[in-house]
């Protein structure tokens, strides 16, 4: 079974404006909302592309309560822990030229709240995966990753991790199954900027050094670059198609390669799973389904034959 995370759950309400003018009343033209947090967007794709997996983590208040029952009629499988106070978060996401976002804060979680997140964890075992996606909430200890993949080490569990900087780093030590930076996030984790393929690779191998078994780079319009536990080395072009929505690209990559891997066996068609995956979210105004994406790798599987 697939397991999600998210500490921080929200109802994204996404409005399409012709020109975003502050100060004025804007009136959207389009509107659309999805219940968002990175780990809630790899399980609403895995289940669009028939992959069963349960998400986990924290609600709160009447916001909380339309998640979960929009995630139902989803045919998401929950298991969220209810917290007694605050309520659950909206993000306003604004597309008007450029894209604009509001965040909100979202509840506080309790030390006893994690415990019980922490009991749920520790249930698992191989070859179960877990993956872990996002910020990490104010009220929670920064190493809140680290403390739960120590719980879990040597259980067998495959973990994925889709974070960036210091908290992506400092969890390469308990051998993370997946790590899924960018091309910028992994230029930030050594300082410097990435200009050419062979720097990134450099740097996707410099992780692996660390710890992580398979360093996957996503290179929005470039591809994408897989670095394999096996020692191998696969990179792929990026699908055609005009990008409509960079929310939840990245989250669908992840959903996508983990579906092509646990389906095949194969990092390669992972890695293409992956890549169809997150560009049919980019293509869409939503997230990926399995239509788009199978329409993706028809178009992939065309380009390789001819």
């Amino acid at each position: 079974m697939i397991y999600t995370v998210t500490f921080n759950p929200a109802i994204d309400y996404v409005v399409w404006l012709d020109r975003l003018e502050p100060g004025s009343i804007n009136r959207a033209r389009q509107e659309l909302i999805q219940f968002g947090g990175k780990g809630i967007n790899v399980s609403v794709v895995l289940g669009n592309l028939g992959v069963d997996n349960r998400a986990l983590g924290f609600l709160a208040g009447f916001t909380g309560q339309a998640v979960e029952q929009g995630l139902a009629q989803m045919g998401v499988q929950t298991d969220f822990i209810h917290l007694e106070a605050g309520v659950t978060r909206i993000n306003v996401k604004i597309k008007g030229g450029e894209e604009t976002e509001l965040n909100g804060r979202g509840p506080d979680i309790s030390q006893a709240a994690l415990g019980q997140l922490f009991e749920k964890l520790d249930g698992l075992a191989g070859p179960d995966v877990l993956v872990l996606a996002g910020s990490i909430p104010a009220s929670l200890p920064s190493d809140v990753y680290e403390q739960i993949m120590a719980r879990l080490d040597g259980k067998g569990v495959r973990v994925v991790v889709d974070a960036e900087g210091e908290l992506l780093s400092k969890v390469l030590r308990y051998r993370p199954f997946l790590i899924k930076p960018n091309n910028l996030e992994l230029g930030g984790i050594f300082g410097r900027e990435l200009h050419t393929q062979e720097e990134i690779r450099a740097c996707a191998a410099a992780l692996q050094e660390r710890g992580a078994r398979n360093v996957l780079v996503s290179m929005a319009g470039d591809g994408a670059i897989l670095l394999d536990e096996q020692g191998g080395f696969h990179q792929i072009a990026a699908p055609q198609g005009t990008v409509r929505n960079s929310v939840g690209a990245g989250d669908s990559m992840v959903a996508g390669f983990l579906a092509g891997y646990l389906q095949s066996g194969s990092f390669e068609q992972a890695l293409r799973m992956g890549a169809a995956t997150g560009s049919a979210t980019a293509f869409s105004d939503g997230l990926a389904t399995r239509e788009t994406v199978e329409g993706l790798l028809r178009q992939m599987e065309g380009k390789r034959e001819s």
